[in-house]
């Protein structure tokens, strides 16, 4: 390709510059309203979708504010395209209704958004990457979405100006679409504005006004605001408009880049979207020409957050030909015609990406009524309208009707939002786009991060680690003079072998398990039990000294929390969740306590370390320590006791989430890292070793324990995740999300949780796969791993009928059943029952 000018060098942060389109100059709008039922901060696309959507659904006291004019910050240089594939189903429905609501909006509001249906090509170099297209198929076969693998011959039919010669495939998806950004939120406002939203541009939002623990309002150049609802949509300014509600929004920007070439021979309007995701670069047809774009490896992070200059309208960066080279480079191997063809415009456009590669959508857990939709890392034309769509009836109804899980705004904590940790992350993020989508890939930087009390003497073992909620976690132990490290792969990874031994050791002998990472809290207070009476599926209403294990369900009777709660007192409870979700669990609970009960929420997370000791030998190693009864018959399962272990005081709680005989302990931190060089002393003549987490996810997935965020989410209930056992129906308690629950039971299961092993040893599953019934589409595999006990890969799988009838347990056990890895048909077995142990005599060992 041919620069229009050559490129200059450059020192520190880049300069902004003036870009096309250019600012418009014209009558002021209307005068601002003194209140407003929902204020809008943010006129780019998804802020102007959001209020189409509030109006669509009724609400038509919307105001939306814009800085400078609609469209001016991130949304004019987006390359407008809308892939229909997502990694979640719900987050892919968002985007297909995205597409369906694009090709209807000239019809209603008589302006273009430029959308068609062009189709997606997304070719692949390597073996590996072909695996991931063909996964890629698999799920769009199970999401019901039309993909096609096919040959390099046929791609190269397809996108004629292509050199094909070294692919080794690629994948069609013929919905794939275009569309045209700044007409598109133009469309969208005059929706909203016909149903009677306001739009103020050039009007800056100064502050936020906030009365007990609610936004009440908004401050504006302009005048202050009453409002009930406040919703952030500010884009790259979202985390500074955050911070004026004492709002965390973990968002920091980074430049990105593509050209705009001169006309080239064979380009045409219906030319499909391009990817080469292995060159980190895409195509798009541009007025006879091509936007040619990527996803740098290492991208070049922006200035912090709160640094962002103002104003900023339709404005870019310096143009940077050193850095985009590696885009240009394999852009020239892949359409090798750009060689001779000019460039008619370079546009380097910050963005604001999140740590994990998610948008964020929501209301803050920091603040009522203050909603946030943000961050939406370069997909946000395609999202924008499924997202306004998703947070309008997250508003109005006070509930998502979805799973949205995965871009819930309270998956981060405050200390998510350090401006340091966030510009090192995001150089990360951005390249994760086309980066191979490895099932346990772990975040490179701004680690280590959180670290439990042993984290160093993990470490000198050999540990390596992975990162959840920030938390330092291992997930296998390296034998001596070996590297501690991933090698990705598809098939067998390198640590499988150390991960088998530690799942022999704890079924043999005895393993210790640093879970420090659990979310941990305390409720207490006079009305604990009613409150938790109300908020858990389980009966709560038992003696001290005693565990329980419950779901939280949500109005709809589906999973937004999967605990234990230890009663500790009278009124005092604790409660123990997943590391992912200490932020969602304590915003759940606080905003459904009872109006007037006395209780309260305290979260003692980081107060406690765990260490999971399990193992057919765990009672040995107890009773070596301690001069506690650890019997059956003073100390059963779900028992919960504080003991003497050396010189520390410590909760023994016993419980599984292996399998196997076995006691979480309760360790306050300044005692943890004392607890547990006692415990590998004690035990070095039992056989005890280090266990990780991959250990942890095989051997709960052999005994068919389900996770929150996988099998059990805002999509589903007790009856179709198998935990009816778990609700107190034959009481006459009320709990939350009960009538839901009986009301699903009598309709019988939409989708059935089932156990899925795969029938040969070299079968390697991943989660994700698509489960084939009689050789038709019939369900997905949430989780897998190498089950050692079993000698083969084990999971869990939602299957359906095809038919749309209730999944019977005599339709799950019948059929036979294969699983889709990696495009080949593998035979598997589906059980109602856990594949080992089924009737758990080793978890109540005497």
């Amino acid at each position: 390709m041919t620069s229009p000018e050559p490129p200059a060098p450059r020192s520190g942060p880049p300069a902004p510059r003036s870009g096309p389109p250019a600012p418009r100059s014209g009558p002021p709008g209307p005068a601002l309203p003194g209140r407003a039922r929902v204020v809008i901060i943010g006129g780019g696309v998804i802020g102007t979708s959001v209020a189409y959507h509030l109006t669509a659904l009724g609400w038509t006291d919307v105001l939306l504010l814009e800085q400078g004019q609609l469209s001016c910050g991130t949304t004019w240089h987006a390359a407008g395209l809308v892939g229909q594939l997502r990694a979640s189903e719900s987050v892919t429905r968002l985007v297909q209704y995205s597409a369906d609501l694009y090709s209807r909006l000239e019809a209603e509001t008589g302006l273009g958004a430029g959308f068609r249906r062009c189709g997606g090509l997304t070719v692949a170099r390597t073996g590996d990457r072909m695996t991931a297209l063909a996964r890629t198929a698999a799920t769009a076969e199970a999401f019901g979405l039309n993909c096609e693998l096919i040959s390099p011959r046929r791609a190269a039919e397809m996108y004629p100006i292509m050199d094909a010669a070294d692919l080794a495939g690629a994948i069609w998806l013929p919905d794939d679409a275009v569309a045209d950004p700044t007409g598109l939120t133009a469309a969208l406002a005059r929706g909203a504005r016909l149903r009677g939203a306001v739009i103020a541009e050039r009007t800056r939002v100064t502050g936020i006004t906030v009365t007990g623990g609610a936004v009440t309002g908004v401050r504006t150049d302009a005048g202050d605001i009453e409002a009930e609802i406040v919703v952030n949509c500010a884009g790259q300014w979202a985390k500074q408009v955050g911070a004026l509600a004492g709002v965390t929004v973990p968002l920091h920007s980074a430049e990105h880049f593509y050209v705009v070439t001169d006309q080239i021979d064979g380009v045409h309007r219906d030319l499909p979207i391009l990817r080469d995701p292995d060159g980190y670069t895409y195509f798009k047809a541009e007025v006879g020409g091509l936007i040619v774009g990527g996803f740098e490896p290492a991208a070049r992070p922006w200035v912090a957050p709160d640094e962002l200059p103002y104003p900023f309208e339709f404005r870019l960066l310096a143009e940077d030909w050193e850095h985009f080279s590696v885009l240009m480079d394999s852009a020239l191997h892949r359409i090798p015609v750009l060689a001779d063809t000019g460039i008619k415009k370079f546009y380097n456009g910050p963005e604001s990406f999140t740590p994990d590669n998610q948008f964020i959508l929501g209301e803050a857990p920091e603040c009522r009524n203050f909603f946030v939709a943000a961050g939406f890392n370069s997909v946000g034309i395609a999202s924008a309208g499924g997202a306004g769509l998703a947070l309008a009836e997250w508003i109005i109804e006070g509930q998502p009707s979805s799973d949205l899980t995965a871009v819930d705004i309270r998956r981060f904590a405050r200390f998510n939002g350090n401006n340091q940790w966030l510009r090192d992350r995001v150089g990360e993020v951005l390249g994760l786009h086309y980066a191979l989508p490895w099932p346990n890939r772990e975040m490179e930087t701004a680690r280590p991060f959180r670290r439990s009390p042993a984290y160093h003497l993990l470490r000198d073992a050999n540990a390596c680690f992975g990162s959840r909620m920030g938390w330092e976690r291992a997930n296998f132990f390296a034998p001596p003079g070996e590297r501690a490290v991933i090698e990705y792969g598809w098939g067998r990874q390198n640590w499988l072998p150390w991960s088998a031994a530690e799942q022999r050791a704890a079924r043999r002998d005895v393993v210790i398990f640093d879970q420090t990472s659990f979310s941990k809290y305390l409720l207490t207070g006079p009305d604990s039990e009613r409150v938790l009476q109300w908020l858990c599926t389980a009966d709560i209403a038992v003696p001290p000294g005693r565990t329980v294990y419950t779901g939280m369900l949500g109005e709809r009777g589906t999973y937004e929390a999967d605990i234990t709660v230890t009663r500790l007192s009278a009124g005092e409870f604790l409660l123990v969740s997943s590391a992912a979700t200490t932020e969602r669990d304590k915003d759940h609970i606080t905003r459904r306590i009872p109006a007037g009960a006395r209780a309260t929420l305290a979260d003692v997370t980081s107060s406690l370390a765990v260490y999971g000791v399990m193992g057919p030998r765990s009672r040995e190693l107890l009773s070596l320590m301690s001069r506690a009864d650890f019997s059956n018959e003073a100390f059963p399962f779900g028992a919960s006791r504080e003991i003497d272990l050396g010189y520390s005081t410590v909760r023994a709680t016993r419980i599984t989430y292996v399998g196997e005989l076995g006691w979480e302990l309760y360790v306050p931190a300044e005692f943890a890292v004392g607890v547990y060089q006692d415990l590998m002393a004690a035990g070095a003549g039992l056989g005890v070793v280090n266990g990780g987490y991959y250990a942890i996810e095989s051997m709960r997935l052999e005994k068919g324990y389900r996770a929150f965020g996988r099998e059990l989410t805002p999509d589903y209930n007790p009856v179709e995740a198998g935990l009816l056992f778990a609700c107190k129906l034959k009481t006459d308690i009320s709990f939350l999300g009960r009538e839901a629950v009986e009301k699903a039971r009598a309709l019988g299961p939409r989708r059935r949780l089932v156990s899925i092993l795969a029938s040969h040893p070299d079968t390697v599953m991943w989660g994700g796969e698509l489960v084939l019934r009689d050789g038709v589409a019939a369900g997905q595999v949430t989780s897998a791993a190498w089950g050692e006990a079993l000698g083969r890969s084990v999971g869990l799988a939602y299957i359906w009928d095809p038919a749309g009838q209730p999944v019977t347990a005599d339709f799950a056990r019948s059929g036979c059943y294969q699983v889709n890895v990696g495009g080949e048909l593998h035979p598997a077995a589906v059980s109602l029952r856990p594949p080992f142990d089924p009737a758990g005599d080793r978890v109540r060992a005497g």
